[in-house]
């Protein structure tokens, strides 16, 4: 579901950066709308937006090779405010006349120093720590600009048209690792822009309730038991009640007696047509000797597509397929179009066979995780449900690497339970964004009652997050750590070791595949 066409909006040009979606993200956290679209899209559709303000992302390409991928030039004429960041910093420096050269590779924090007022870096002091990701930079600015902030290693790191709302910086304010980012998005959005705060839940949930009244036909709505499924169920079932049936799919692939708890929390909680289907053997033997994780993905996927298309067939009439795709799930599966890459695809997103005769419905499509999160506690979804951990839509597949078999689900399921478990009695599982433990082949010796035992690796990986567009490893204490590994290599046979993932997002994903 769009916003209104009287909102506000900023839209993102998606040059290729996988911060991308976090640009969109920051400004919505200041109750303006943000859309990501593709660097390439035509003055006609951008017209048709009609936004606010446009920003320029980052991205990998140098501006002056000739394949580099440039906007319509007719886009600066709009006077708009614009706003480039990294490659769409250097963008408009090349566009405006400016050079840009390669120089010597920049990532990590660097000290921003102001060399000159501008409404861009307002209120934000005389130095900030700035995140940089670059390898190329802006040798000489365009006449008609400032240069109203540097660092050592970059001496136009910030510029100012003198004469239009057109910015460029080098760094990226998106990310957390850059001091007061946020308020210099604020001050391009609300100050330069101009853009009304009129981006709310509750405005979201009555358009979309509204919008969803108008269909007509059947509903069949995927529901996992998480979090998006089930909003996106609700709030279908707000708008056209008994035309809808929900249809929860046990695939094999499931947390620890996840199948029970979530057919007992539709039943006690919510007045859906529930029905529940048994497809575990169906799943699992499509995984069989399936090792690449894409092509995990893609199975699962497909196969919860016949499992619905076979029970539309014998149920219906039904019209609709709807599903909790969210906004981060189309953008990772390469979805907005950028030149970025295809990060991983997702079993509700895009790829759609052929043969499916159902119209698809996703009235999440446009929200991220914590965007779901508030409409679930406007709409009264209970507490528990609205704080439960993220799980991926293939389930343990994705968590069990290499082939999927009943061994390495099984420990899996145990040993995540009991890292839930662990955080639950530290009271920490509400303090982070996701825990669980992953398996795959690898194996190490071990010694149980003085016998060597050459037994399976469990990864436990543990992170905070806002969004899951990036995400830290959390500092659990030591203590808690000792006792998640006592308890997996004394409870589960045939683990002997344990290890703890300290990569964040990025560079590493959340999920192992």
């Amino acid at each position: 579901m769009l916003p209104s066409d009287n909102m506000d909006k900023i839209v993102v040009l998606d040059f290729g950066s996988q911060y991308s979606h976090l640009i969109c993200r920051r400004i919505r956290e200041l109750s303006v709308y943000a859309e990501l679209v593709p660097y390439d899209i035509s003055v006609e559709e951008l017209k048709k937006k009609e936004p606010t303000g446009i920003i320029f992302s980052g991205g990998p390409s140098s501006v002056y090779n000739s394949d580099a991928p440039h906007p319509e030039n007719e886009i600066f004429d709009f006077k708009l405010p614009i706003l480039g960041i990294c490659y769409g910093h250097q963008l408009i420096v090349n566009k405006f006349g400016g050079k840009v050269k390669q120089a010597n590779k920049e990532y990590g924090s660097s000290l921003l120093m102001m060399d000159k007022n501008s409404e861009l870096l307002e209120g934000i002091g005389g130095s900030i720590r700035a995140w940089m990701s670059h390898g190329d930079e802006a040798e000489k600015i365009p006449d008609e600009f400032d240069i109203i902030g540097h660092t050592d290693n970059a001496h136009a790191a910030a510029i100012a048209n003198k004469n239009r709302t057109v910015f460029g910086i080098q760094f990226h304010p998106e990310v957390n690792h850059t001091e007061q980012g946020t308020e210099i998005l604020k001050n391009f959005v609300l100050k330069i822009c101009k853009a009304k705060q009129d981006w709310t839940m509750e405005g979201f949930i009555e358009k979309t309730v509204n919008e969803l009244k108008k269909i007509d036909g059947n509903v069949l709505c995927g529901v996992s038991g998480g979090i998006d499924s089930t909003v996106a169920a609700l709030l279908i079932h707000k708008a056209i009640g008994e035309r809808l049936t929900g249809v929860f799919v046990d695939n094999g692939l499931l947390r620890l007696n996840e199948s029970e708890e979530i057919q007992e929390m539709f039943m006690k909680n919510f007045a859906i047509n529930f029905h529940k289907i048994e497809a575990q053997e169906k799943f699992l033997s499509k995984l069989r000797a399936v090792l690449d994780p894409e092509e995990k993905r893609k199975i699962v996927g497909e196969e919860f597509i016949r499992v619905f298309t076979d029970f539309a067939e014998k149920n219906g009439p039904f019209k609709w397929l709807a599903q909790g795709t969210l906004y981060p799930d189309v953008i990772e599966s390469g979805v907005s179009k950028g030149p970025a890459a295809v990060i991983k695809s997702h079993h509700n997103v895009g790829g759609l066979p052929d043969w499916l005769n159902l119209q698809i419905l996703e009235p999440l499509r446009e929200l991220y995780k914590d965007e779901v999160r508030e409409v679930a506690k406007i709409i009264g979804v209970p507490e528990k449900l609205v704080k439960r951990h993220p799980f991926p839509g293939p389930g343990l597949s994705v968590r069990v690497i290499g082939e999927v078999t009943h061994t390495k689900l099984s420990i899996s399921r145990k040993a995540s339970k009991i890292v839930e478990d662990e955080l639950r009695d530290a009271g920490l599982y509400d303090q982070v964004w996701q825990a669980f433990a992953a398996v795959g082949d690898d194996k190490a010796v071990g010694v149980v009652g003085d016998k060597r035992k050459y037994g399976r690796i469990v990864t436990v990986r543990i992170v905070d997050s806002i969004d899951a567009m990036t995400a830290d490893w959390t500092r659990l204490p030591h203590g808690i750590l000792e006792k998640i590994s006592n308890r997996i290599t004394n409870e589960i046979e045939e683990v002997t070791w344990v290890s703890y993932v300290i990569s964040s997002n990025p560079p590493a994903t959340i999920e192992p595949q």
